[in-house]
């Protein structure tokens, strides 16, 4: 059996579409999913830890190949009663007098987070979530991660005009194998009989069908001769 292939990912992402396609088309090399934060991502990759991994945009790419496959949308995480509950899209506008919570492992390229800091950035996503349900400010994050620490008493709403984040698949340079060419055409969507990164077979020469035997020709018709 072919040593596995390891794939990173990153919190909010979903590899679980393309690892079942995996199965079906690498049955003898088990697709090992490895759960990395998104700080550390590219690190993991440089060092060896994984083959490849789906990652957040920006990050350092010195050596490193890079495939953007989506963008999220961004979202605010609110308290059900609160009266961005109540409309389907928030301005950044509207989140000036609001304290926006931000984590240390916040994935958006803020030039400047909207609204008010509060006094000390949380150390998670997760922290940050349980500030909000305790009702000490507001979570500007990607749509997934929102998804992912979803509680029942908060809900989230989109945010326009603000940085969205950016999802892609990251590989060393030099390691692009074959095992790494076929999880590329998987996320890509290409189909099992494609022949990307592939030999392809040189076409057979087409075989011409014999030609049918002339018809008969019929005799001409005519008086007969009479006797």
């Amino acid at each position: 059996m072919t040593s596995s292939f390891r794939l990173g990912y990153v919190p909010g992402a979903t590899p679980g579409k393309w690892a079942r396609i995996w199965g079906e088309r690498e049955p003898d090399v088990p697709l090992e999913l490895i759960s990395v934060a998104a700080a550390d991502a590219a690190d993991r990759i440089r060092g060896g830890d994984v083959d490849a991994a789906i990652l957040r945009l920006p990050v350092d790419r010195t050596g490193l190949h890079a495939i953007p496959l989506y963008t999220e949308t961004t979202v605010v995480v609110v308290p059900k009663e609160h009266d961005f509950a109540a409309v389907d899209e928030v301005s950044i506008e509207d989140l000036t007098d609001s304290v926006i919570l931000h984590p240390l492992d916040d994935t958006l390229d803020w030039e400047q987070p909207p609204g008010q800091s509060a006094l000390e950035r949380p150390a998670s996503t997760a922290d940050a979530v349980e500030l909000v349900a305790a009702g000490i400010g507001l979570l500007v994050v990607p749509q997934s991660l929102a998804r992912l620490h979803h509680r029942r008493d908060l809900t989230f709403r989109p945010v326009a005009d603000v940085p969205e984040s950016r999802v892609a698949l990251s590989w060393l340079d030099e390691e692009t194998s074959d095992l790494m060419e076929q999880f590329i055409g998987i996320v890509r969507g290409r189909t099992v009989n494609s022949t990307r990164g592939r030999q392809q077979a040189e076409p057979q020469p087409k075989q011409r069908k014999p030609k049918p035997p002339p018809k008969a020709r019929k005799p001409k018709s005519g008086r007969r001769p009479q006797r």
